[in-house]
Formats: structure tokens, sequence, C-alpha cells
């Protein structure tokens, strides 16, 4: 949670104050108190929580497990879990910056339906940084810890279908469709692919080892 909350805090201070990494933007005041004024505290927890979603269902998915030194697993997990974060922005930038009610403006509108590309190399680079971290933090950290799936699939995909429920209001179709694709889709994916290699379960034997056995006793009948 630290890492997430300080590095995408650090991001989005840097970004509404120079335009680096995510483009020229700013926020409104309906997401609450802002800090340094120019970054409501909501938002690095909102990093914190898809982030963690993504890359717990990335590393599941991929089966990341304990002691694990498949670099391209890990590689892949941190890779994967980015691009889900990533495609929550498709859906989530046009809902919240370009409806009646917005809650951020781009200063500087970009080429893909008014969001510049480099916010989306923002937001993976960003990402990218956080979960890597998580994978060094992680890596005495069995994949039976993450076992339950559930959650973080449901974090993810209702978070997606608030945000997509408001795109679509509004006419975003494309980048809404490019979301499932690339975000939902693969989403479901590896969950899918965790829960087969998570153990969900632990079998306990039906008999004791013979060496363990209890002593018979003899019970003597009148």
């Amino acid at each position: 949670m630290l890492p997430s909350v300080f590095l995408s805090l650090g991001s989005e201070l840097l970004g509404t104050s120079t335009g680096f990494p995510f483009g020229s933007y700013g926020y409104l005041s309906g997401l609450g108190y802002k800090i340094a004024g120019l970054v409501p505290f909501t938002i690095p927890l909102s990093w914190f929580y898809l982030g963690f979603a993504a890359y717990v269902l990335a590393r599941a998915g991929l089966k990341v497990a304990e002691n694990s030194h498949s670099w391209g697993r890990q590689l892949g997990a941190i890779a994967l879990g980015s691009l889900l974060l990533t495609s929550w922005d498709f859906v989530l930038d046009p809902a919240m910056s370009q409806t009646i009610s917005p809650f951020w403006v781009w200063y500087q509108p970009g080429a893909f339906f008014g969001m510049p590309y480099s916010n989306f190399a923002g937001w993976f680079g960003t990402g990218v940084v956080f979960m890597s971290i998580a994978a060094f933090l992680w890596q005495k950290l069995s994949l039976p810890a993450l076992r339950e799936l559930n959650f973080p699939l449901g974090i993810y995909l209702s978070n997606f279908a608030f945000a997509g429920i408001m795109s679509v209001g509004s006419g975003f179709l494309v980048p809404t469709a490019l979301g499932l694709i690339v975000g939902v889709f693969p989403a479901l994916m590896l969950w899918w692919q965790g829960q087969k290699n998570v153990p969900s379960s632990v079998v306990i034997p039906a008999t004791l080892p013979e060496e363990i056995s209890p002593t018979p006793v003899k019970v003597a009948l009148k």
C-alpha cells in the first residue's frame, strides 16, 4: 500500500505541476481535499486498490509462486498488471473529465478522445514502478496466500463498470470497447487461470500415518 500510494501521489503531483508524465491537466473540487492544493487525497488510494487488484490477478494467473526463479513470469505479471491498470483509464478518463460535471480537466486535449497518449504512458509507467516494488517485497509470498481471487476481480470489474456506464452514457463507445478488450477480458482469463493454479483447500488424509497411529486398546467384555 505505502509504495503505491507515495509513488502514485508523487506522479500525480509532478503531473499536475509540470505536465509530466501524464500531460497538462488539473483536478477540480469534486473529489474532496487536495494534497498540496493539487491532488485529491482519494486519487492515490484509487491507484492502490486498482493496482493491487490488477497485480494480484496477473501474479496468480501466471503462477508466480514462492521462490519462483522465472524472471519471465515475474516481468509478465508486472507488465500484465500495469496493462490492466492502464486499461481502466480508457473508460475512467472520458467519464471523469468530459461529462457534464467533470472532476478534472485537460488543459491541452489530446488526440485520443480528448486525452493525450502520454496519459496512458504515464499510467503504465507508474504501474510498472510500484508493481516492481511489490514483486520485490513479495518474493517470499506463496500462491496459497493469494487463493482468494474473487475479491480482487470484484474490485476491478465493479470499478470498470462504474466508469464504463458513465462513458457509454456520454457516447464514448470506442474507449469503453478498448477497455473491455485489453482490460476486462484479460482480467477474467487471469482469474480463471489463477483458480486452477492456486489450491483452494488443504487435503487432510483420511487415515493417520502408521508411525503415529494410536495404540489399540483392548476392552474386556463380560
